[in-house]
């Protein structure tokens, strides 16, 4: 069905408007109900971090393994208006049904706030993520492929531009969906309790999933759509095993060499078919290093989100959270990506050089090497400001005097003494094996610490008379996670006390004793200290100093000599120091790695592609970036490495080596246009065809020559 003449604007084919606003909903949808998955595990399903990170990783795999599946039915079966159509019905189904898997109150009848049968809720969800999996990976190469088909011959030009918005509307719906939704979880709703609003925040990318699919089907008059061919890769892979099966058997001397080795299935194949088959094995050839490059660019959500945990987040007078600086990567391509387009390309253009595709892409993975270069830069910056923790049969003890008289306590090798709350040194780093402990006061005898102390661990020494210590592991041996501050308290009173701090609670602190630590986020938090040893008289409202990130205070409640509570903090772990603007570098060049390599990628996979072979190019590409998240899980499980920039800089490395190779693959080779060699095709068929029905017309037009 072709298209109907004159409906096009500024050059581009109309329709091509539809596809980019349906693509802009469908990442918008995606991108929302991902960014919620993980919280949703874990806070309303209940699931520990590993089970809800594995399952997270599983689906995201997934979502990018079954492109090959919506490839296969869109050439050759459906066409790829009605794959798009067909999967995007099923996609919304499972946006639905991840929302009422959301609802609270679908399975709690006593209206208690919890559900009573919680694998309602898991089997529900797992049904919804199988079907989006499906959907969004099925219609994913069908869509870029599909948008590239609207353009004529000759509109090269506008078809590359046309991938640059496209790249845009996956960014701004992804960048959009990443802000919106976590504040619509954090709404409250529900019939019978008020709980996070869950069903909302999924709800909204299921409406738009619809919105999306509503759009591209009015455009449907407007579309130009290819037939599909048949089942084209049952040809393929049949046409490939004939010729390595017909080489193998015609390997001896006698037989003459043949220029290509699928040039062994002309025997049963059409010329036709193997030339579109050595079209796609050549671009799928260059497509084996390219995995390395989307290894790097995925641990921005992870390995980078965590380094901006043990950095600080307050830029100027704007804070911001680890985790949020991932949409500066969504921002800078909304930005880079006109820039590049409108900007660069010409400016290298004008320079005379000749900045072909591959050249683009081989340029985008020397970037997000160097992004790492940075990364490990930052790194190490950062490894300077990081205390140091106790490792094998080490132990760390700081001493708190919470005593009304001077205290004197023998280490090996020292002695030190410690005035009544004062400020104690740094954590001291002992052998447990020969640890020996002794606490004096003038004129009392000397008191041995008897306590069996655990290796690779701190421990804080709390003592208030000579004879009388206690001894609390800290259970902190590394910093505290997403940046936040670690808070307990000390109990200097006769009897145990509750302390409720920004919604926690610490319960019964017991006397002279220390409680676990509470992690909050940055700012200045407000805590009550309740006993009945307080009279009504005493204020019990306290407040922190600011809380920075990453930070760890112990706060010591003592009686003042009015009988009032006092707070006195203690810093355990000192505060992030390194910004978190210290990564807009690194950000930068690996975004700017990505509107060269990736725009370019999805454009050069397209025009490489023979007509009937568009969706699986497109599939082809979407699966070297499934390749590139097993590598990260492969590298980041096999190589456990102590020093993290080490870490950055054998990803560095890797993927420098991988770019020389690709550079030297892209050397050698050779631009075609499919539509040109199919043409020459169309043209030998035609003549073949009016020589076979009319023979005589060629023996007129030989005899009329030797005439």
């Amino acid at each position: 069905m072709g298209r109907r003449p004159g409906r096009s604007c500024f050059g581009y084919p109309l329709s091509i408007f539809f596809i980019v606003v349906n693509e802009f909903c469908e990442r918008f949808s995606y991108y929302g109900m991902r960014a919620l998955l993980i919280l949703y595990f874990q806070r309303f399903l209940g699931w520990n971090d590993n089970l809800g990170t594995a399952i997270y990783h599983t689906f995201v795999a997934l979502c990018y393994l079954t492109p090959i599946l919506g490839a296969l039915i869109a050439d050759s079966w459906l066409g790829k208006f009605k794959t798009i159509v067909s999967l995007s019905i099923v996609y919304t189904i499972g946006q639905v049904v991840i929302a009422v898997s959301s609802i609270n109150d679908l399975t709690d009848f006593n209206h208690d706030g919890t559900p009573d049968s919680i694998s309602v809720h898991v089997a529900l969800s797992m049904i919804g993520l199988v079907l989006i999996a499906l959907g969004t990976g099925g219609i994913k190469p069908c869509v870029s492929a599909f948008g590239g088909d609207q353009f004529e011959e000759g509109q090269e030009k506008q078809r590359n531009r046309f991938f640059s918005i496209f790249y845009l509307a996956i960014n701004a719906g992804s960048l959009l969906s990443t802000i919106i939704t976590p504040m619509l979880r954090v709404q409250v709703c529900g019939i019978h309790s008020k709980q996070a609003c869950y069903p909302l925040a999924f709800g909204v990318p299921a409406a738009l999933m619809a919105v999306s699919l509503i759009v591209f089907v009015i455009g449907s008059g407007m579309y130009k759509k290819v037939q599909p061919q048949g089942n084209i890769m049952s040809k393929v892979a049949r046409c490939i095993g004939f010729a390595i099966k017909n080489r193998i058997r015609h390997r001896s001397k006698k037989f003459p060499k043949r220029e290509h080795w699928l040039d062994w299935a002309s025997e049963k194949y059409d010329e036709r078919l193997i030339s579109q088959i050595k079209m796609v094995t050549r671009v799928m050839f260059l497509y084996i290093p390219l995995p390395m490059f989307w290894a790097l660019f995925d641990q921005q959500g992870s390995r980078w989100t965590l380094q901006a945990t043990t950095m600080s987040g307050k830029i100027g007078i704007i804070e911001i959270q680890p985790d949020q600086m991932q949409t500066v990567n969504a921002i800078l391509i909304v930005i880079m990506v006109p820039i590049v387009d409108a900007v660069v390309y010409p400016l290298i253009a004008k320079c005379g050089l000749n900045f072909t595709s591959l050249k683009k892409m081989t340029v985008g993975m020397f970037l997000a090497s160097m992004a790492f270069v940075a990364a490990a830069i930052v790194q190490v910056e950062i490894d300077k400001t990081l205390p140091v923790f106790p490792k094998g049969n080490e132990v760390q003890i700081k001493v708190l005097n919470i005593g009304d008289s001077n205290m004197t306590v023998s280490f090996p090798g020292t002695t030190e003494t410690y005035n009544q709350m004062s400020q104690p040194k740094d954590f001291m780093t002992f052998n447990v094996d020969n640890l020996s402990i002794n606490i004096s006061s003038t004129g009392s005898p000397v008191t041995p610490v008897t306590h069996n102390f655990e290796s690779g661990h701190r421990h804080t020494l709390l003592v208030w008379a000579p004879s009388n210590y206690q001894v609390v592991k800290d259970g902190l041996n590394q910093k505290p996670e997403k940046g936040r501050n670690g808070i307990r308290f000390v109990n200097a009173f006769g009897e145990s006390f509750n302390v409720t701090m920004d919604g926690e609670v610490y319960n019964n602190v017991s006397s002279h004793d220390a409680s676990e630590y509470l992690f909050f986020s940055s700012g200045v938090k407000s805590f009550t200290i309740n006993s009945p040893e307080i009279s009504q008289q005493c204020g019990k409202e306290f407040k922190t100093s600011y809380l920075g990130f990453g930070s760890a205070f112990t706060y010591v409640i003592t009686r003042k000599s009015d009988g009032c509570p006092e707070a006195k903090a203690f810093e355990d772990i000192s505060p992030n120091t390194v910004s978190m603007a210290l990564q807009i570098p690194q950000y930068f060049l690996l975004t700017c790695g990505e509107v060269v390599f990736s725009v370019t990628g999805l454009e050069f996979s397209y025009s490489q592609a023979p007509s009937n072979m568009k969706s699986v190019l497109q599939a082809g590409w979407l699966l070297t970036v499934a390749v590139g998240n097993i590598i990260v899980l492969i590298v980041a499980g096999a190589g456990q490495f102590s020093e993290q920039w080490a870490e950055y800089v054998l990803f560095a490395a890797l993927l420098l080596v991988v770019c020389v190779i690709f550079a030297i693959m892209a050397r050698f080779y050779t631009y075609i246009n499919p539509a040109e060699v199919e043409a020459q095709f169309d043209k030998d068929d035609k003549e073949d065809y009016l020589e076979k029905s009319n023979p005589y017309a060629k023996l007129d037009s030989v005899s009329q020559t030797q005439m």
